[in-house]
């Protein structure tokens, strides 16, 4: 599924929780078929329809939501031209409704049902802009993006001008409710299974500790947010990326830390050319079968992965697997084959 992609945001992904009447569901895709005449490109436009269609018609034949919820995903793969439209019941229960076509499949509400609890809520938020996501593992993830319409100042003074700032402050204060609300609405449903660790928040200027001071997240999230509001320059998963990373003394245990500490200790040894960096499969194997290899990385879709990390076990190498979602995944992939090593000594020829 998280190999599928689109050009355009046509691939629907819609996850119903238990109890929500099937007619509701389906009025509100009916909804969104009628405005999809909107769209200006035909081809995308014939996209989600498709979609959408394929999800009306597979609800339509189901009389109840299953007692764990429902989780649909339909949509065309714009490289092979082929379709999917995949309805199911998910192992464990759906604590969230959520519905968006995108570029991708949103994967990750189910990825957290077989996942270690190793999940920190992400939340960027400036007076007009918001970005939520999740830490989990070694990924990434974005779940929403808000955005609000708040005026800037103006040159009137006296009363105007102070009925004009309390409007403005008004419309924030909005939007600060309504990012609270998304945000609940994504990680509530994961701090109830045990699985949020905690909540950082950060942004540019004030806005992101008038969020927090404000009480506008759940007094439930509220308890889980990690330090102070910290200074993030950016919004979307740039934005995200630059949080986690500033908030490392929070989360240095994290998959992703880890991750991050072994690349950067292969790019030092690779840079110094001290020969403890290796890549090159036949050079790595010889490594490994030598008790040479410190750590092995290699890609989690590598065609060896099995029979790599069986033999790095056997000699007790460290094995760290790179997800798709990891920001160097494409570059140790392109540049080494996906596969590389930290070795204990250098290897002789």
């Amino acid at each position: 599924m998280k190999k599928w992609s689109a050009h355009a945001t046509t691939l629907l992904s819609l996850y119903v929780p238990p109890g929500r009447p099937i007619g509701e569901v389906v009025n509100m895709l009916r909804q969104e078929l009628s405005i999809t005449e909107n769209i200006k490109l035909k081809r995308t436009r014939s996209k989600v329809q498709f979609a959408l269609e394929s999800a009306i018609d597979r609800l339509l034949k189901i009389p109840k939501i299953p007692r764990n919820g429902l989780v649909v995903f339909a949509g065309e793969h714009d490289d092979t031209g082929e379709t999917l439209v995949l309805v199911f019941s998910p192992p464990e229960p759906i604590n969230v409704f959520f519905y968006r076509t995108d570029k991708y499949f949103h994967t990750e509400f189910l990825e957290s049902m077989v996942e270690e609890s190793d999940v920190y809520g992400l939340i960027v938020i400036e007076r007009d802009e918001a970005t939520i996501g999740l830490l989990k593992g070694g990924a990434v993830v974005v779940l929403d993006e808000l955005e609000a319409y708040i005026p800037g100042k103006h040159s009137k003074g006296g009363w105007s001008q102070r009925r004009y700032d309390r409007i403005i402050e008004e419309m924030v204060e909005e939007f600060y409710k309504k990012v609270g609300e998304k945000a609940s609405s994504y990680l509530i449903p994961l701090l109830e299974a045990g699985k949020l660790r905690g909540i950082i928040v950060g942004g540019p200027g004030y806005s992101k500790l008038d969020f927090v001071k404000g009480g506008y997240l759940d007094y439930r999230l509220q308890k889980v947010v990690l330090g102070t509001p910290l200074d993030v320059s950016s919004q979307g998963e740039p934005g995200l990326r630059e949080l986690v990373e500033k908030a490392k003394e929070f989360i240095k245990e994290t998959k992703y830390h880890k991750t991050k500490e072994v690349l950067e200790e292969f790019k030092y040894h690779l840079a110094k050319d001290d020969g403890l960096a290796t890549y090159g499969e036949l050079e790595i194997v010889r490594g490994l079968e030598l008790g040479a290899v410190e750590v092995l990385v290699i890609v989690e879709d590598h065609p060896k992965l099995t029979e790599l990390k069986n033999l790095a076990e056997s000699r007790g190498t460290r094995i760290v697997v790179v997800s798709e979602e990891f920001m160097e995944y494409e570059w140790l992939k392109k540049a080494f084959g996906g596969v590389v090593a930290i070795l204990r000594y250098p290897l002789t020829s």
